[in-house]
């Protein structure tokens, strides 16, 4: 029989003290009854005989001469089997979808543990999101952390939906799951998210946690450790490849930062919490694979930046913890280009591990090269034109401005519902660069132009 505390001494916002308790542990789950109803919430603070609860569902109607608390004595925790796979559920693990409630084989608390360095191995196979702009330039490998930068009006939901449909591991009979962690959306873009999963099948090996903009921050905080908990143990029990897509950190920092607020603490920059960076690299550095495991951890967080700076606090530390970053612009959008991913910014620091022969193929690693060298001199070439006129440009510039607006047109651009093998992608680089004669290829080897570079070359046409 647990322990009930009458002991209630404050409540202010989404926090409640306790007073008077005993052997209280940070993160403890905690029940609190209020007349008939019974609401959670969790250790946030334990101090002596003294306890800071976060409450789950909010503190309207609590009367703090009757409210009654009892303290759970475990952590949050999820309860897991195979049957997770289709099911969506809300920020804490409970079924959203009518189902019915999932029997679990075992209970696992959503903090996790953290991946040994030591035991940890290097991400290294392709993963196929059949967009070309990430898989022929900004690849992405099994294992591995890499966020899309996007800000507000950007169509950085379709491009989660469409990667959580086309992601693959090519050249493996081992199984691909998706895990998608939403955080703070509206209820429009939840339907969205759970319609076009159903649409598509996509549902049927996935699992969908849905935090909505009017749950509570605390929920919202739970999101992402919730799902990354279902992720390591489809990953590392049932031993299949998981991507993991959360979508908006921004709003789980907004979360963060208000909980901050309400604990009265001292704030860091722009108002967040001086320890966003140590919190965020808790739920990042979940991603990976580990030595002697078959399953892998794949995670693409999603921000949008706010006031489209990515020198703010959430993109500028998620890009200090994660290895590299997929932006998309505004520029490109408003040009009606569909995904508006804006090349030149992007990274993906481990991409060299994931592409080349037995991978990808052999000549992927120069084609990225001297696509990236072409688009970049086309776009100068176009900012010089502005400037001083397209008189003013020489023949080899207009040749490299006229790439660039085909590579924006051809390359980038590509439909909601195209899924592109990478075959396809490194064709149609070779495509493009056909339109420069072979002096201007200086990043590309000459067995790979007389191999790859089609009979008819555009610059003829």
């Amino acid at each position: 029989m647990l322990k009930e505390y009458r002991t209630v001494r404050d409540v202010a916002g989404p926090l409640m003290m306790v007073e008077q308790v005993e052997q209280v542990t940070y993160g403890e789950l905690v029940e609190i009854v209020v007349g008939e109803e019974v609401r959670r919430g969790r250790v946030l603070e334990a101090n002596g005989t003294n306890a800071l609860v976060q409450l789950f569902e909010g503190s309207a109607g609590i009367d703090i001469t009757t409210a009654r608390v009892r303290f759970l004595g475990h952590g949050l925790e999820l309860g897991v089997s195979p049957q997770i796979l289709g099911r969506v559920f809300d920020g804490l693990g409970r079924v959203r979808d009518n189902g019915p409630k999932i029997i679990p084989t075992a209970r696992l608390d959503t903090n996790g543990t953290p991946i040994n360095p030591y035991a940890r191995d290097y991400p290294s196979e392709f993963i196929q999101t059949g967009i070309s702009a990430i898989d022929g330039l900004n690849t992405l490998v099994r294992g591995q952390k890499l966020p899309i930068f996007s800000a507000s009006g950007l169509p950085h939901a379709k491009i989660a939906a469409q990667i959580a449909r086309q992601a693959k591991v090519l050249g493996t009979e081992e199984q691909f799951a998706v895990v998608f962690g939403a955080m703070g959306i509206t209820f429009e873009e939840a339907d969205f998210f759970i319609s076009d999963f159903k649409r598509t099948g996509a549902i049927e090996r996935a699992v969908l946690f849905i935090n909505l903009a009017d749950d509570p921050a605390i929920e919202r905080i739970a999101t992402p450790r919730t799902a990354l908990t279902a992720a390591e143990y489809l990953a590392f029990e049932l031993d299949m490849h998981v991507l993991v897509i959360l979508t908006d950190m921004t709003n789980y920092a907004e979360a963060l930062r208000e909980i901050s607020a309400a604990r009265k603490e001292v704030p860091g920059r722009r108002g967040y919490p001086g320890y966003l960076y140590t919190d965020l690299a808790t739920i990042y550095e979940r991603a990976g694979r580990i030595k002697g495991k078959k399953g892998s951890i794949t995670q693409i967080p999603i921000l949008s930046m706010p006031e489209d700076d990515k020198t703010h606090p959430i993109p500028d530390l998620t890009g200090y913890i994660t290895e590299g970053q997929v932006m998309l612009a505004r520029e490109l959008h408003r040009k009606g280009i569909y995904p508006p991913v804006d090349v030149l910014p992007s990274l993906s620091r481990l991409k060299d591990k994931g592409i080349g022969a037995g991978k990808t193929r052999e000549d992927h690693a120069d084609t990225m090269n001297q696509l990236y060298a072409a688009y970049a001199r086309g776009k100068e070439a176009k900012e010089l034109a502005v400037i001083l006129g397209e008189a003013a440009l020489s023949p080899d510039d207009k040749l490299f401005a006229k790439f660039a607006d085909h590579f924006e047109d051809e390359y980038i651009r590509q439909g909601e519902n195209e899924d592109r093998p990478i075959e396809y992608t490194l064709n149609l680089g070779w495509d493009l660069l056909s339109m420069l004669p072979d002096e201007l290829l200086t990043r590309v080897r000459e067995s790979f132009i007389q191999k790859y570079m089609p009979a008819k070359r555009r610059s003829g046409e």
